[in-house]
């Protein structure tokens, strides 16, 4: 497949979208997702002084929920550039990944929306971890993309580096598909689990700069 220069056209033919004008447009979508979210949390209107503790207790799922997915979309957010930041050249395959990452992304506000109100259902658990995996792993097929095809990649870009970044994108994957069919035998439980992915980069990440460090 033909590779794309950064700010150049594709060989033979009109201009193209660049890894700059493509992560502009990444930006975009990530901050009308983050956006979106915020607009299913709110109380009633017209609401009695007294029903005001009881209306804002209703909506604490609908605030831990736009929390986890906002954390969640951050983190995704400072991955994409950090992915970015070490792509030269665009091919085929990491526009169609990326294209597809943003779709998963734009749609996040609704299993956030599922989680909010059913998030003691099996069915909702599944829907929000499963899109969470689906981005994970797309984010993950990128960083493999680059490890597999290094002329992408900038120059001087370690290929430890690479690599790494397909190891952190295995883990939120894994951590994330896990939870799904433990999902149907505590909902809870599963999301319990996602926690599990923070120790486990933390580990990822200093197991890798102890590896990197002169003996």
């Amino acid at each position: 497949m033909s590779a794309v220069r950064r700010g150049q056209g594709a060989e033979g033919g009109g201009p193209v979208m660049g890894p700059e004008q493509l992560l502009a447009f990444g930006d975009a979508v990530f901050a009308i997702a983050i956006t979106l979210l915020v607009l299913d949390v709110g109380v009633p209107e017209g609401l009695a002084p007294s029903d005001l503790g009881d209306a804002l207790h209703d909506a604490l799922p609908d605030v831990g929920a736009y929390v986890l997915s906002f954390a969640v979309i951050g983190l995704m957010w400072l991955a994409q550039h950090a992915l970015f930041s070490s792509i030269a050249r665009l091919d085929a395959w990491l526009l169609y990944l990326y294209l597809t990452l943003l779709a998963v992304i734009a749609g996040l506000p609704f299993p956030t929306r599922l989680i909010s109100e059913y998030g003691d259902t099996a069915a909702a658990t599944v829907i929000y971890a499963g899109a969470i995996a689906a981005a994970s792993s797309l984010m993950t097929a990128m960083s493999l993309r680059l490890v597999r095809r290094p002329a992408l990649a900038e120059p001087g870009i370690p290929r430890e580096s690479l690599i790494r970044g397909v190891q952190e994108g295995l883990v939120m994957t894994a951590v994330f598909a896990a939870s799904m069919p433990l999902a149907f035998v505590s909902p809870v439980l599963a999301q319990v689990s996602w926690l599990v992915a923070v120790p486990l980069r933390i580990w990822l990440s200093r197991r890798s700069a102890t590896g990197s460090s002169p003996a």
